[in-house]
């Protein structure tokens, strides 16, 4: 677990903007089959992450899909970390913040997401070894 994060993110980040409506957000979730999409801003800085657990709130408001945007629904309180940190780092991290998802950035730029999932494949991994 000693193995920077950046060994085992997912490298294909799909965004949404902060003015993309909800019903887009679902449609790219269900589509690419996803828990979670950053949301990004004009400047493609990431201004909040937007998780199927987001989505289920809303709903649970019987809001209308097509007229909220993603950045009213998105939690703003977003956990980024750098590609070097550990893979045990980024686990206490997610459990000390109670998160599923940690967006990776380097200069400002997103350039991965992490899953609770991708360390559990991890931890197998390396328990079947």
């Amino acid at each position: 677990m000693d193995k920077p994060i950046s060994s085992i993110i997912e490298k294909q980040v799909i965004t949404v903007g902060i003015d993309d409506t909800v019903d887009r957000v679902e449609e790219l979730m269900y589509s690419h089959k996803l828990s979670c999409l950053p949301v990004i801003d004009s400047e493609q800085n990431c201004f909040g992450v937007i998780s199927a657990t987001d989505l289920s709130h809303f709903y649970a408001l019987k809001e209308n899909p097509k007229a909220k945007r993603a950045w009213e629904v998105c939690t703003h309180k977003i956990v980024e970390v750098s590609p070097g940190i550990s893979i045990k780092e980024a686990a206490e991290l997610m459990i000390n913040n109670k998160i599923h998802h940690l967006v990776i950035s380097e200069h400002e730029t997103i350039i991965g997401i992490v899953s609770s999932i991708n360390i559990i494949e991890e931890c197998l991994l390396k328990y079947n070894a």
